[in-house]
């Protein structure tokens, strides 16, 4: 057995790229071998609000990375095709994440397909949160070129049967991360942020872009039940849009002392520092299909807020390892305030230990194999 992944991984940065090289370690792990063929050239800069697409540091010498795609360039889709089927292997995972990347994942799967390989669809999503003509089009090209599909959310799977009604399709969790270290204590992840130890802090985590809800997280902070609390936020992560409304809304209510800003893309190494040194990680999203957010918090055993958008619900236990809120300021704040009123931080950590043994790679991997066989079999 022989896998090969496409899709974003090392120089790319990211939670995609993370997850494409943890998953060819997974299946690594099981005696499976598994390479990546990744981008050489990923967003236009219209499409890239960041600062840089490259991450920092080394590729881990475990995985065999071929930057072989361009999204623009349709020579790189026949070429990368044609060198993974040089590799001759029995399945080819293709991540999909963006309408824009159809043209040529949706080719190189046309093309793998036309020689007999088996092509499955890791997708993230198939309706974007941020909408552009042509979305619906790009994405049954994508989807009429695969054999089959995984989700990690149950709204993606029911998204899918508007593309397409192949019953080649199943749900499975995302992961938990295992690739940003050992946890380390509170005290020591706060002194290396400079924070004090005593302090009640909450984590917003990841890029900021509209529809992840830091704005409404902002607003919760101004809450009276929250700010007799006297609770900080630390917003670590890039922005991916304007910051200007977000610094400017902090700025009104005066109150920047309750908020500390570290955002700047946070790298690999420096990932455990924050979730290990916040009380509660909080996912204010206004929609969500999944998010490698809250397997992060699972890893390092962290409590949760999370709102009832896509799959976030599905996986965070509603008062055992955190909360599932309405998208709003008043629903997320009274939840925050709960949690430091009933000391629930040491009750939740414990629940999110226990519950993360539920994700494993392996449960990923096997039910992939077990997709595969299902195309085998007819």
């Amino acid at each position: 057995m022989k896998v090969v992944i496409v899709g974003p991984a090392y120089p790319l940065r990211g939670g995609i790229a993370d997850f494409n090289e943890a998953l060819a370690i997974a299946f690594q792990k099981e005696g499976i071998p598994a390479s990546l063929y990744s981008f050489y050239f990923q967003y236009p800069k219209f499409l890239f609000p960041g600062k840089t697409q490259n991450a920092i540091g080394e590729a881990n010498p475990e995985l065999k990375i071929s930057s072989t795609i361009s999204s623009v360039n349709p020579m790189s889709w026949f070429s990368t095709a044609n060198k993974i089927a040089n590799e001759k292997p029995d399945l080819v995972i293709i991540r999909y994440w963006l309408p824009f990347m159809a043209p040529a994942l949706g080719t190189i799967a046309k093309l793998l397909r036309r020689k007999s390989m088996h092509v499955i669809a890791i997708t993230d999503n198939v309706i974007p949160h941020e909408k552009r003509p042509g979305d619906s089009m790009f994405t049954k090209y994508f989807v009429n070129n695969c054999d089959a599909f995984i989700t990690m959310s149950k709204s993606v799977l029911n998204d899918l049967t508007k593309f397409t009604s192949t019953t080649k399709k199943k749900f499975i969790p995302h992961p938990v991360y295992n690739i940003f270290g050992e946890a380390i204590s509170k005290s020591e992840a706060r002194k290396k942020l400079s924070i004090p130890e005593n302090d009640k802090l909450i984590l917003f985590f990841g890029f900021i872009r509209s529809y992840k809800g830091l704005d409404l997280l902002i607003e919760a902070m101004n809450e009276p039940e929250v700010k007799q609390q006297n609770v900080r936020l630390l917003i670590a992560g890039e922005f991916y849009e304007d910051s200007k409304p977000y610094l400017d809304r902090i700025n009104e209510l005066n109150a920047e002392n309750r908020f500390i800003l570290h955002t700047s893309f946070i790298g690999k190494d420096e990932v455990k520092n924050y979730f290990c040194a916040a009380d509660l990680v909080v996912q204010p999203y206004k929609s969500a299909t999944q998010s490698g957010i809250t397997q992060i918090a699972y890893y390092f055993g962290r409590p949760m807020l999370v709102t009832k958008v896509g799959g976030l619900a599905e996986i965070v236990a509603d008062k055992r390892v955190g909360y599932v809120t309405e998208r709003n300021a008043q629903s997320i704040a009274h939840a925050i305030s709960d949690f430091y009123n009933h000391n629930r931080e040491n009750e939740f950590a414990k629940n999110a230990t226990v519950d993360s043994e539920k994700f494993s790679w392996k449960a990923f991997t096997n039910g992939i194999l077990e997709l595969n066989n299902e195309i085998s079999s007819t």
